[in-house]
């Protein structure tokens, strides 16, 4: 079967889109200065290496559910969405002292390498912190240039733009809740779920979603269905993302075992752990979660302890009804084109299954 995101040839046409666009902006960087040859480098390969273009996807489909036609100047526009999944993405590692992504080193440790290999003056990881926090600043001013350089109509676009706008604002502050809930322990299921809705959950669903209906000049019926379809799914998709950063495979997920532990995220897993542990099992827990310097016994010893309190299967349960709920908001909206539905429906399995 033919994966969501391939219906319509929409990634090949995303990444001819966002390769189209870099190797412009790649002549402009070097019409300042050869130098930012490396920066230039560094973000084609981190943008056109690998990823789902999960939000595109969601914006196309959401765009054609409405009654929007395709064309390759939509596709572009929809793909700015991928440049601003890159600057969430450095930042995040940076934040995160994440070492790789996407089996890859992520872009503090690469600049870092870069110093260190050229002999530079001053801190090398000093200086991988400075460039992977001015990358992440540039992929975010590039998305607001793709999706305006798009060549999709002005008043489409003068409609789409409070979304895009509220979207950036909503990743960046929930990044920002995040990192505050890592630095108090807050271990509430309440603070977990805020997280995950602002941090991932509505600019990975709802909003591209919401994108695509503004492009297409959907009436209000239709978004607020997106809504009811795109927020629980968005929290679906970042409580899998939860559940991998602590059990899944390396070698699928391109970053270290466990390293979701290593960082102190305070996930709705770990939440969920913290709600069901007895005392002696959750002070083992609270004194070992983000402690950089855990080994892979120690992974294993808190993966036991989050499994066997039920933490785990409640995680479970819990992406298995945000996804019902997803699904039975779409399925009740009689609006929207056929095909564009079938792809949601196919997307939500996709999103929160990791099957793309």
């Amino acid at each position: 079967m033919t994966s969501p995101l391939e219906r319509a040839g929409l990634r090949p046409r995303v990444d001819k889109a966002l390769a189209a666009f870099l190797a412009d902006r790649r002549v402009r960087l070097l019409t300042i200065d050869g130098v930012l040859a490396d920066v230039a480098d560094a973000l084609e390969e981190f943008v056109l290496r690998g990823g789902k273009r999960l939000r595109p996807a969601f914006a196309y489909w959401g765009y054609r559910g409405a009654g929007g036609v395709d064309s390759d100047q939509v596709v572009t526009a929809v793909s700015a969405l991928e440049l601003v999944q890159a600057s969430a993405l450095i930042h995040d590692d940076l934040m995160d002292r994440s070492d790789t992504r996407r089996g890859e080193p992520s872009v503090h440790r690469r600049f870092a390498a870069r110093h260190a290999e050229a002999g530079w003056g001053g801190d090398a990881s000093g200086f991988g912190d400075n460039a992977a926090v001015l990358l992440g600043d540039l992929a975010l001013v590039w998305s607001d240039e793709l999706l305006y350089s798009s060549g999709v109509d002005l008043a489409d676009l003068a409609r789409a733009r409070p979304v895009f706008d509220a979207m950036r604002t909503e990743v960046t502050v929930g990044q920002y809740l995040d990192v505050l809930t890592q630095a108090t322990g807050d271990t509430s299921l309440e603070r977990a779920g805020k997280v995950a809705r602002y941090k991932s959950a509505k600019y990975t669903v709802e909003r591209p979603l919401l994108l695509g209906a503004a492009l297409a000049g959907a009436p209000e019926s239709v978004s607020a269905a997106y809504s009811g379809y795109g927020l629980p799914l968005g929290e679906a998709f970042q409580l899998r993302d939860d559940v991998l950063g602590v059990f899944g495979d390396p070698a699928q997920t391109g970053k270290p075992a466990g390293d979701d532990l290593r960082e102190g995220k305070r996930t709705y897993l770990v939440a969920a752990a913290h709600a069901a542990l007895g005392p002696a099992e959750r002070d083992e827990l609270e004194s070992r979660l983000g402690d950089p310097e855990l080994d892979d016994a120690g992974v294993e010893r808190l993966r036991a302890i989050i499994r066997d309190c039920g933490a785990l299967a409640r995680t479970e349960e819990r992406i298995s009804s945000l996804t019902g709920q997803a699904l039975a908001a779409l399925t009740r909206t009689e609006e929207l084109d056929t095909e564009a539905r079938a792809v949601l429906l196919e997307l939500a399995d996709a999103a929160t299954r990791r099957a793309v």
